[in-house]
């Protein structure tokens, strides 16, 4: 029934997939952290850049990007990102894509857990000598973590299902390679089941996990 399988490395694909999800994650809470700090920072100029990153970023189409990524900074700019071969080159565009856009939404999945912490402690960090960069580190930052860790699940998500995209610029992960069976085989149904099975298998459990832990890690107020 599945022989329409063999000589595709789904599992590899699969693992591509992964591989996308984790990098641009990191990278996006990275930035997407520091695109918050700077949206709450007493400095107007970090915050119209960050306003202006998010709400512009939040409203262009990923497709749009990740080809940005790769005809803008790679054909018309050289930019190689350190590989000489195609397909890393091809893979780390793709990650930087996602992690610029994903980042918009990060920020502001993180920016409302920052409006969470009641002023007052902030206040009271400032009065006892904290600068603005120690009170959001030391106390509303691992406050308002804590209160989004469900909101960063649902991004997360939506970051695994958004890996697809990089099919567009050459990237050999899952729906990269289900348009190339598809091309191939008869099977179409079943090669749709097959790959559908297999986004269920990696979001599911990180929703579920996430989600659990949001709960165990919720702010009592």
């Amino acid at each position: 029934m599945f022989d329409f399988l063999e000589g595709y490395d789904v599992l590899g694909a699969f693992w591509m997939t992964v591989k996308l999800t984790a990098l641009s994650a990191v990278g996006s809470l990275v930035w997407g952290t520091l695109l918050a700090a700077m949206r709450v920072s007493p400095v107007p100029l970090m915050r119209g850049f960050a306003t202006v990153y998010v709400n512009i970023v939040r409203n262009i189409p990923l497709t749009v990007i990740i080809l940005f990524s790769s005809l803008g900074l790679a054909d018309v700019f050289g930019m190689t990102m350190g590989a000489d071969d195609f397909k890393v080159q091809g893979f780390r565009l793709a990650v930087l894509g996602l992690v610029g856009y994903t980042a918009a939404f990060v920020c502001e999945a993180i920016r409302s857990g920052i409006n969470t912490v009641p002023m007052g402690q902030a206040e009271a960090a400032r009065a006892i000598g904290l600068s603005f960069s120690q009170t959001l580190t030391l106390v509303i930052l691992p406050q308002a973590f804590r209160s989004v860790i469900g909101p960063l699940a649902n991004v997360l998500i939506a970051l695994t299902k958004n890996t697809t995209v990089a099919a567009a610029i050459g990237v050999a992960e899952a729906a990269y390679l289900m348009k190339t069976m598809i091309e191939n085989e008869a099977q179409t149904l079943l090669i749709g089941a097959v790959f559908a099975f297999g986004f269920v298998v990696l979001t599911l459990p990180t929703g579920l996990i996430l989600g659990w832990l949001g709960k165990r890690l919720a702010v009592k107020r």
